[in-house]
C-alpha cells in the first residue's frame, strides 16, 4: 500500500529561492530556476533542437518540485516552429506541492505566468499515482507520477528521449541517485536518449556509466563549474526490456466497433492525435444500449489495502473528469452534476471497515473524508443510517450526453455508420476489414477495435477472456411518488443500492440490480420492488413511506453489463490465441509481453458497472499503447486490464498443450 503523500510547503531561503527544510536544499540555483533549466536541462539535452520536426519527443524528469523545467520546456516548444507534434513530459514527485503552494512560488515568473496559470489550474490533488494533464490542445502532455521514486520508476511505461535529472543534491537526498535509479532511467531509454542534471559528482557520472550511459563533465550553470551530460550507449547489443518506439503507422485510420462509453471515448481519443476513425455500430445512433441510460453515477473505490480496483477507479475517476471538463472547454459540454456521492456501508461492520480504510490510507480530504448521518442529514436532506465515504467530486450523469459531446469533438475526423452491424472481421493485406452480413466490407483500416461488449466474441477469437452478461434494472419515481416520500437527498447515495438526487422534472431514480441475464430486457414488477427495499435500506427514515409505494405504477430502465472474471476490463491489444497455442512449451514461463499478438488488432471490453470510471482513461490507455506514447497508468495497473491476462495464467499453468491452428484472421 502506497504511503501518504506528504505535500512540499512554499518556503523562501534567506536569498529568495524555494527552500526544501525536508532536504535542508533549495530547489534550484540561487542564480535562477527558468536561467538553470535552459542552460542545465534544455541545453544540456540539445533542445529544442533534438525535437525537431519529430512526430513524438518523450522527457522523463526525476524531480518535479514547482515545475520550473517544465514551464520553460512548454515555453520553448511553444516558440519552436520546428517543434515536434506531441511533447510527452513525465516527472516524479514524492512532496508535490499544493496549488495554492504553486500559486505563490509562481507569482513572479512574468512573461510564463500564463502557463504557470493553466498548470495551476489543472493541477491535481496530492493522490499517489499517475495523473495526466493535457495543454496546448494535447500537444503538451504533462504525465505526473506522485510517490517514491524507487516504488514508481520501475511502473513507469515509457521510451524516453530525454532525461532531467533534477533531485535534491546527492548528499541531501541520496535516494534520487542510486544505482537502482540510473537502471530504471536506462530501462525506460530508448537509443540515443540524451540526459543532463546539475551535478558533477564522479559517483552519479560512474553510475550512469555502468547503467549504459556516456556520461561526462560540461560547462556547469551559476557559480558550478561542470555538471554532468550524458548519451544512451548501452555496450551491450540487446535488451529484453526495451521501451517501445514511437509508433509509424502509414496510414493513420482506424475502426472502431461500437458506438457506447468506450467506442465514443476512444474515437475522440484517436481524432485527437490526428487518426480518421470510422465508427460502426449496429444502432440507430451512439450509446443505444448499455450505455443509454440517462443518468449513472461515478465515485472512487476505496479499499484498506489500496487494491488494484480501488487504484485503477481512482485514476479512472480523476482523469474521467478532467476529459469532461476540457469537452466543456471546447464546448461540447457533458452535463456533469458533481453534486458529491455518499458511500455508506450495508451494516455496522463493513461502516467500520470503510473507516478503518479512510485511516490507514491518509487520502486528502478533497477527494474523500468521513461524512457522519447527522451532517449528511443536515447538509444533503440524507437520512441514512450510519456515517459513510463522503467523495466531493463524485456525481451523475447521463452518459448518451458524454458519447455525443466525444462525437462532437472529433468532429470531421470521425465517419460513424449507424445501423451497420458487423457479421465478421478478418485481416487481409495488413488491414482489417468489417464485414457486413451480405459479404459487403463496410470498412478497412490498419487499426481495429472492439468496443462492443459481449458482442466482441462473435467477431474475434476469445476462448481466454472470460466475459458473462448481468441484467441489471433501474427504478423511476415520478415526481408524486417522490413528492409522497416527503424528502429527498440532493447527492447521490449508495450502499445495498444506490438513489441518484431529483432530475429537472422532478423525478427519481433508484437502483440498481445485478441478476442473470435471461429473458426479454423488459421491467420486471418484482425488481421494482426490490430496489424499493434498497431505497427503504438507505434511507430508513423514509421507509414507511417508501412502503407505501407501488411497484407496479413504477417505470424504469433495463441493460445488461458486460463483466469479466474478475470485474476488470479488457483493454488493450489482443492476444493471438492460436499463435500462443503453437508456442505453448516455450510460452511457460511467459509474461505478458511475450505473448503474440494480434497486429493492429485491440479491444476495450467488459467495463461492467464502471462504464463512467473506465471509457476515458482505458480510450486514453489504448491510444498511448497505439501510438508508443507514455502510459498514462502504472504497468501493474495496465497489466491487470491486459486481454491477454487470462491466456497468460492458462499458458503458466501448462493448461495449453498443443497448437490448435495459427490464421492471422479472425471470424464469428
Amino acid at each position: 500500500m502506497p504511503r501518504a503523500l506528504e505535500p512540499a510547503e512554499p518556503i523562501l531561503s534567506a536569498e529568495g529561492t524555494p527552500y526544501s527544510p525536508r532536504y535542508d536544499d533549495v530547489y534550484h540555483s540561487t542564480e535562477g530556476g527558468l536561467a538553470q533549466a535552459h542552460h542545465v536541462f534544455l541545453g544540456g539535452n540539445g533542445l529544442p533542437q533534438a525535437w525537431a520536426g519529430r512526430e513524438q519527443f518523450v522527457i522523463i524528469e526525476t524531480g518535479f518540485g514547482q515545475g520550473l523545467n517544465f514551464l520553460a520546456t512548454w515555453q520553448a516548444w511553444r516558440n519552436d516552429p520546428q517543434r515536434c507534434t506531441r511533447l510527452h513530459f513525465v516527472s516524479i514527485e514524492k512532496h508535490p506541492f499544493t496549488r495554492e503552494g504553486l500559486a505563490q512560488l509562481h507569482a513572479g515568473l512574468a512573461d510564463l505566468l500564463p502557463l504557470a496559470t493553466q498548470l495551476q489550474a489543472a493541477w491535481p490533488d496530492a493522490l499517489p499515482g499517475l495523473h495526466r494533464l493535457a495543454f496546448d490542445h494535447g500537444g503538451v502532455t504533462l504525465t505526473l507520477a506522485l510517490g517514491d521514486i524507487e516504488a514508481v520508476l520501475p511502473k513507469l511505461v515509457a521510451g524516453a528521449d530525454a532525461f532531467y535529472l533534477d533531485g535534491f543534491s546527492p548528499s541531501r537526498n541520496a535516494d534520487m541517485w542510486s544505482p537502482a535509479v540510473f537502471r530504471g532511467l536506462a530501462r525506460l531509454a530508448r537509443p540515443g536518449a540524451t540526459l543532463a542534471t546539475y551535478t558533477a559528482a564522479g559517483f552519479v557520472r560512474r553510475g550512469l556509466q555502468e547503467a549504459g550511459f556516456d556520461a561526462r563533465k560540461a560547462p556547469g550553470f551559476g557559480g558550478k563549474r561542470d555538471m554532468t551530460v550524458a548519451t544512451f550507449r548501452p555496450v551491450w547489443k540487446s535488451r529484453r526490456h526495451a521501451p517501445s518506439p514511437a509508433a509509424d503507422w502509414k496510414a493513420r485510420h482506424a475502426i472502431v466497433i461500437g458506438a457506447g462509453l468506450a467506442g465514443c471515448a476512444l474515437t475522440e481519443r484517436l481524432a485527437s492525435r490526428g487518426w480518421q476513425v470510422t465508427l460502426l455500430d449496429a444502432h440507430d445512433g451512439p450509446a443505444r444500449q448499455t450505455s443509454s441510460h440517462r443518468a449513472a453515477a461515478m465515485h472512487a473505490h476505496i479499499s484498506a489495502d489500496d487494491s488494484l480496483l480501488s487504484r485503477l477507479s481512482r485514476a479512472g475517476n480523476q482523469y474521467a473528469l478532467r476529459a469532461w471538463r476540457a469537452l466543456a472547454d471546447a464546448g461540447h459540454p457533458v452535463g456533469w452534476h458533481g453534486c458529491g456521492v455518499l458511500q455508506i456501508g450495508e451494516n455496522e461492520a463493513e461502516s467500520e471497515a470503510q473507516r478503518a480504510a479512510l485511516e490507514a490510507l491518509g487520502l486528502p480530504e478533497s477527494f474523500v473524508r468521513w461524512m457522519t448521518p447527522a451532517e449528511a442529514a443536515s447538509l444533503h436532506g440524507a437520512g441514512v443510517p450510519r456515517g459513510g465515504l463522503w467523495f466531493a467530486q463524485g456525481g451523475w450523469v447521463a452518459p448518451p450526453d458524454i458519447c455525443k459531446a466525444q462525437l462532437r469533438r472529433a468532429g470531421d475526423a470521425v465517419h460513424a455508420r449507424f445501423g451497420a452491424r458487423v457479421d465478421r472481421i478478418r485481416r487481409h493485406n495488413d488491414a482489417w476489414e468489417a464485414i457486413g452480413h451480405d459479404g459487403v466490407v463496410l470498412a478497412s483500416a490498419p487499426v481495429m477495435i472492439l468496443a462492443n461488449a459481449h458482442e466482441a466474441t462473435r467477431l474475434a477469437p476469445m476462448r481466454h477472456q472470460v466475459m458473462r452478461r448481468v441484467r441489471g434494472q433501474l427504478s423511476t419515481l415520478a415526481p408524486e411518488q417522490v413528492g409522497a416520500l416527503g424528502q429527498w437527498p440532493d447527492c447521490v447515495v449508495t450502499g445495498a443500492g444506490y438513489l441518484l438526487p431529483m432530475a429537472d422534472d422532478g423525478s427519481a431514480r433508484v437502483g440498481s440490480s445485478y441478476e442473470a441475464d435471461d429473458g426479454p430486457l423488459v421491467a420486471r414488477t418484482e425488481v421494482h420492488a426490490a430496489n424499493l427495499a434498497r431505497l427503504a435500506g438507505l434511507l430508513p427514515c423514509i421507509s414507511a413511506a417508501v412502503n407505501g409505494l407501488d411497484p407496479a405504477t413504477m417505470s424504469g430502465y433495463v441493460g445488461v453489463r458486460t463483466v469479466s472474471h474478475n470485474r476488470l476490463p479488457l483493454i488493450g491489444q489482443m492476444p493471438d490465441e492460436a499463435a500462443a497455442a503453437a508456442a505453448a512449451t516455450a510460452l511457460r514461463g511467459a509474461h505478458l509481453r511475450d505473448i503474440p499478438r494480434m497486429p493492429g488488432l485491440y479491444a476495450a471490453l467488459a467495463f461492467a458497472s464502471r462504464g463512467l470510471t473506465w471509457a476515458a482513461l482505458g480510450a486514453e490507455l489504448l491510444v498511448s499503447q497505439i501510438e508508443g506514447e507514455p502510459l498514462p497508468l502504472e504497468a501493474d495497473l495496465a497489466d491487470a486490464m491486459d486481454p491477454a491476462r487470462l491466456l497468460l495464467r492458462a499458458l503458466r499453468h501448462g493448461q495449453i498443450v498443443r497448437a490448435e491452428g495459427h490464421s492471422d484472421g479472425a471470424s464469428g
